[in-house]
């Protein structure tokens, strides 16, 4: 049985047929429709191979509205030719939706993509990509959206339960083609990722072998995997949450916490750790401080 509170997430794509579809997703239970709009314009949907276009994703954003109390629209930023003031008309027609859930996303060239074999041009430079984000946070903190993950702003009671629970080095099981779980035991965590493609996931199944890897996070790790996701949260992590999700003593990571703070990136007291304003803007760095040697 589902607790009363389960959060059930849907993610849809703006197109057509998915639209037509959303008042069933809600009866059927879903509670939290997570719609990929990327952009409100034509061309850059274009630009990053997206098959929908902005009028098929305002109309979804409409429909999304209509049925479910929590929806996510995907924003991206940083996309090849955009200007700042491009960005801030995406951005103005995202809020004018009234979302309870938005994510950011600054567009990355992933190995083994099209991108990465043929990479766009006029990729905004760094500093525009600071300014986007920039005003992502100013224009968002103005419609009442906080800033509670490193990508993600929400009204109060809208922040993603599903991510937090990644952010929280929590257990998940991960059923379906190519799904991915991080199962805790008494000594020892273990990742694994099912089988990809459908018809030979369905054979494993049967056969009670529908993993495609499975392995043991290394002690030495473990630091700094429950850090990735820790520090991506506006309010940090618990200390106590950090030995009981990691067994390690908080001892452990004592100088680098020390290290970090003195550079501006933490904050704490005796129950919490989080990042600084500065910590958010150089995430990565601060999360490689964790880095085992």
């Amino acid at each position: 049985p589902l607790l009363p509170q389960c959060e059930i997430t849907l993610e849809a794509n703006p197109g057509t047929f998915e639209r037509q579809r959303f008042a069933a997703f809600a009866q059927a239970g879903v509670t939290r429709l997570s719609v990929g709009v990327q952009s409100f314009n034509d061309a850059m949907l274009h630009t990053i191979g997206r098959v929908h276009s902005a009028a098929q994703a305002r109309a979804a954003l409409e429909e999304a509205a209509r049925h479910f109390p929590t929806f996510n629209l995907d924003l991206m930023y940083a996309l090849p030719g955009q200007t700042l003031p491009a960005l801030q008309d995406d951005l103005a027609q995202a809020l004018a939706f009234a979302p309870p859930h938005l994510s950011i996303y600054h567009l990355t060239i992933e190995p083994n993509t099209v991108f990465a074999t043929r990479p766009p041009a006029h990729l905004p430079e760094d500093d525009l990509a600071y300014s986007m984000l920039d005003a992502i946070t100013a224009a968002t903190a103005q419609a009442g959206l906080e800033r509670y993950e490193v990508s993600a702003y929400a009204r109060a009671g809208h922040s993603c339960v599903h991510n937090r629970n990644y952010w929280e080095f929590g257990d998940y099981l991960g059923i379906g083609a190519g799904a991915h779980s991080k199962l805790s035991f008494a000594h020892r965590i273990v990742r694994q990722v099912r089988l990809r493609d459908p018809q030979r996931y369905m054979q494993g199944a049967l056969a009670g072998q529908a993993l495609a890897q499975e392995h043991e996070v290394p002690h030495a790790d473990l630091a700094f995997e429950f850090m990735l996701g820790a520090l991506r949260l506006r309010h940090g992590f618990a200390l106590a949450d950090f030995t009981a999700r990691t067994g390690l003593s908080t001892a452990s990571i004592e100088p680098i916490l020390r290290q970090a703070e003195s550079q501006g990136w933490l904050e704490r007291d005796w129950q919490r750790v989080w990042p600084t304003e500065r910590g958010f803007d150089f995430l990565s760095d601060l999360q490689a401080l964790f880095l085992p040697d």
